[in-house]
C-alpha cells in the first residue's frame, strides 16, 4: 500500500506506526510543517483546529529523538489539561516501534509527586499546561538544558485565557540555540509580537479557515426567543440522528442548569465544566468516547483539547462572542475529514454576532426552522420502529419470551397486535407516544396557557417600596368605556380625575401662599 507520508522523510519506525493507523495522505499543515521541523527551522504555523496539526509537530519530534539522552528534548505547551492530556497520547501512538521514549504530561490537579518521578526517571518530551511548566521550571525540576524543540499549541487559546505573561516568562527562560513551533487559529497582534520577539525567521504557514468550517461541517442557525431555547433544543435532540453531541453555553452554572433540565426529560447529559475536577471530567470524556454518554454541556475552555470520533453534533445553545471561540467550537466535530453539523440558537439581539461569523468563515450560514410537532412524531415512530426491527433481528435473546406470547395469544384470547402495541407502549412508558391529534392539542393548550400567564402578569399592578399599589398599572388596562364612564362621574367633582380649571379672574380662586413659600388649604363651603 503506497503512503504518501515516505516523501515527507519520515523514518521507518514512524511510517509503520502510520500504517497501522491508516494514515495514508499527509494533511496541509503536515505537509509543510513536518519537513520544516526535521530541518530545525521556526515555524509560525496559521491553523484551525482538527487540521491535523498535532502530528504535524509530533512526527518530526520523534524522528529528531534521541532516546539515549534521558533528558527533556522537546516542550509542548498547550492551554488545558485535556489538550496536553490529548497530546501525550499521540506522542504514544506515533512512537509505539520507538524503544524506551518516554512523554510525560504535566498540568495542574494531578500530584506534584507522580510528575516528579516521570521527570526523574528521563522524559523525551514533557507536554504541558502554562501555570505547571512555569512552576517546575521555578523548582528546577525542568530541565532545559537539552532542549531542542519548544510547541505553542494553540497559542490564541491561551492568550484568551489570560497565560501571556506565563508564556512569555516561559521563553526567556529557554537557552539558545533551539527551535520554536508556534500554532494558532488566529493571529492576534500579541501572538505578532510574541513571534517577533521569540521567532528567528520562521517558516510562516497558513491553512485557509475555509477548510476545516465550511466543507466538512453543515452549519445552521434558528432565531429563537431566549425563554425558549430549552423547548427547542429539545424537539431538535428528538429529531436529529446524532451519535454524541457537545452544547456549548457561556457560564459554568448554565452548563451545570441546562444538564439537569436534560437529565429531567429523559436525555443522558453531563456537564463539562471548570467546577468539575480531574477525575470526573476523565470518566465523563470515557464515557462520551465508549457510547455510555450521549451529550455533554460544556463551556468553551472545559471542552478544550475534546477530540471525539462520536461527536456529530455540535449545538451553540450561546452563541460565542467572538468568532474564535466559534471556530474552536465547532472543530470539536467534523474532524480529520468526518462530516459534522454545527447548530446555533441567534436570539433577536445576537444578529450581529452571526453576521460577524458569517464575514469570519467567508460563507453564508443556513437558517433552519425549529422542528414541529408532526415531525416530532414522525421521528419518535421511527425511532420505536427502528428499535423493534434490531430487537427482531437478536433472535437469541427473544426466545425465552415466544412461551409468553403464546399464552397470551392462545389461552387468554389476545389478539398478537394488541400484544405487540401493549409491549411497545411499555418500552415508551417514560414517554409515551400519542395520536397526532391530542398533541396537537395538547400544545394549543399550552401555548395558549403561556399567553394568558402572560397577559396575567402584565395586568398584575406594581408594588410600591412603602407596600402600596401605583394606579397608573391600573388605569393602562382599563378599557375606554369605564375610563370614559370615570370622567364623567368625576366631573365637577374632587374624586377620580380632576376638573378643568375655570378661567375666572377672581383672585379668591387664586392659590395663595403663606410666608413659608407653602400653599395654603382652601375652605370650601359644603354643596348644597
Amino acid at each position: 500500500m503506497s503512503n504518501n507520508f515516505s516523501k515527507l522523510g519520515l523514518a521507518d519506525f514512524l511510517m509503520n506506526a502510520l500504517n497501522e493507523l491508516g494514515y495514508e495522505v499527509p494533511t496541509q499543515i503536515q505537509e509543510q510543517t513536518i519537513p520544516a521541523i526535521i530541518n530545525g527551522d521556526d515555524v509560525l504555523a496559521l491553523a484551525q483546529t482538527g487540521t491535523g496539526k498535532t502530528a504535524g509537530f509530533a512526527l518530526p519530534i520523534l524522528q529528531n529523538i534521541d532516546v539515549k539522552l534521558k533528558a527533556p528534548q522537546a516542550i509542548i505547551i498547550a492551554p488545558t489539561r485535556e489538550l496536553a492530556i490529548q497530546v501525550a497520547e499521540a506522542f504514544h501512538r506515533y512512537a509505539k516501534d520507538l524503544p524506551d521514549f518516554n512523554v510525560t504530561p504535566i498540568y495542574g490537579g494531578q500530584d506534584y509527586s507522580i510528575q516528579l518521578r516521570a521527570l526523574k526517571r528521563g522524559a523525551h518530551v514533557v507536554v504541558g499546561t502554562p501555570g505547571r511548566i512555569q512552576d517546575h521550571l521555578r523548582r528546577g525540576t525542568l530541565k532545559t538544558n537539552h532542549l531542542k524543540t519548544l510547541v505553542l499549541d494553540e497559542a490564541d487559546e491561551m492568550l484568551n485565557m489570560g497565560f501571556i505573561d506565563d508564556i512569555e516568562w516561559i521563553l526567556e527562560q529557554i537557552p539558545h540555540p533551539h527551535q520554536t513551533a508556534l500554532f494558532s487559529a488566529t493571529m492576534h497582534n500579541s501572538i505578532k509580537k510574541i513571534a517577533e520577539r521569540f521567532l528567528h525567521h520562521p517558516k510562516k504557514i497558513q491553512i485557509e479557515a475555509k477548510t476545516v468550517t465550511v466543507d466538512a461541517i453543515a452549519q445552521s442557525y434558528i432565531r429563537v426567543e431566549y425563554r425558549r431555547k430549552l423547548e427547542v433544543l429539545t424537539r431538535y435532540l428528538e429529531v436529529e440522528e446524532m451519535q454524541a453531541a457537545i452544547i456549548f453555553v457561556r457560564t459554568k452554572n448554565e452548563s451545570s442548569e441546562l444538564t439537569e433540565k436534560l437529565q429531567a426529560r429523559g436525555l443522558a447529559a453531563a456537564a463539562l465544566n471548570g467546577d468539575i475536577d480531574q477525575s470526573m471530567r476523565k470518566k465523563v470524556v470515557d464515557q462520551l468516547k465508549s457510547g455510555h454518554l450521549d451529550i455533554v454541556v460544556a463551556t468553551d475552555v472545559a471542552a478544550r483539547g475534546i477530540d471525539v470520533e462520536r461527536i456529530t453534533h455540535v449545538i451553540n445553545f450561546d452563541i460565542p462572542t467572538n468568532t474564535e471561540s466559534y471556530i474552536h467550537r465547532i472543530g470539536r466535530t467534523g474532524r480529520a475529514g468526518r462530516e459534522g453539523k454545527a447548530l446555533s440558537f441567534i436570539t433577536s439581539r445576537e444578529q450581529r454576532l452571526l453576521r460577524d461569523i458569517e464575514r469570519a468563515i467567508n460563507k453564508r450560514i443556513e437558517e433552519v426552522q425549529p422542528p414541529s410537532l408532526e415531525e416530532i412524531h414522525k421521528s419518535r415512530k421511527n425511532q420505536l420502529k427502528t428499535k423493534i426491527i434490531n430487537a427482531i433481528e437478536q433472535e437469541n435473546y427473544l426466545k425465552p419470551y415466544y412461551e409468553i406470547i403464546d399464552s397470551l395469544v392462545t389461552k387468554d384470547n389476545c389478539e398478537i397486535r394488541d400484544v405487540a402495541a401493549a409491549l411497545a407502549y411499555l418500552s415508551e412508558q417514560d414517554n409515551p407516544l400519542a395520536d397526532y391529534e391530542t398533541l396537537l392539542a395538547q400544545a394549543k393548550a399550552e401555548k395558549r396557557q403561556r399567553r394568558e400567564q402572560g397577559r396575567d402578569f402584565q395586568r398584575k399592578p406594581e408594588a410600591r417600596h412603602d407596600g402600596r399599589k401605583r394606579n397608573r398599572s391600573r388605569n393602562k388596562h382599563e378599557d375606554k368605556s369605564f375610563t370614559d364612564k370615570k370622567r364623567k362621574k368625576s366631573k365637577g367633582s374632587r374624586d377620580g380625575f380632576a376638573p378643568k380649571p375655570r378661567k375666572q379672574n377672581n383672585n379668591k380662586d387664586k392659590p395663595s401662599f403663606n410666608s413659608e413659600g407653602k400653599r395654603k388649604k382652601l375652605s370650601r363651603k359644603p354643596r348644597d
